[in-house]
């Protein structure tokens, strides 16, 4: 599912303008991204888990020219399902 088929499964659902809905789902994702910024973790209580963890820097091969190189340090954000997703999934 993509944003456009989530903002249409919004509007569906809610009674809401496809154009309201857009918002809506622009709100929700723009506050996940100050909660993650801010806080580090966003959790919906039987959804999930959003965390951002730190990946450390390593070295790697580049596969095309099989020459060494460096990756730097960086954040990446990971997901975790909750209770209530997981037993709607299985």
């Amino acid at each position: 599912m993509g944003k456009t088929q989530l903002v249409e499964a919004v509007a569906a659902k809610t009674g809401l303008t496809k154009a309201d809905s857009a918002r809506a789902v622009d709100a929700v994702f723009e506050a996940m991204t100050e909660g993650l910024k801010k806080e580090g973790k966003v959790s919906l209580v039987g959804f999930g888990t959003f965390a951002v963890k730190k990946r450390a820097a390593r070295d790697g091969i580049n596969p095309l020219t099989k020459e060494p190189l460096h990756i730097p340090a960086k954040k990446a954000v990971s997901f975790k399902a909750g209770s209530k997703l997981k037993d709607t999934i299985n």
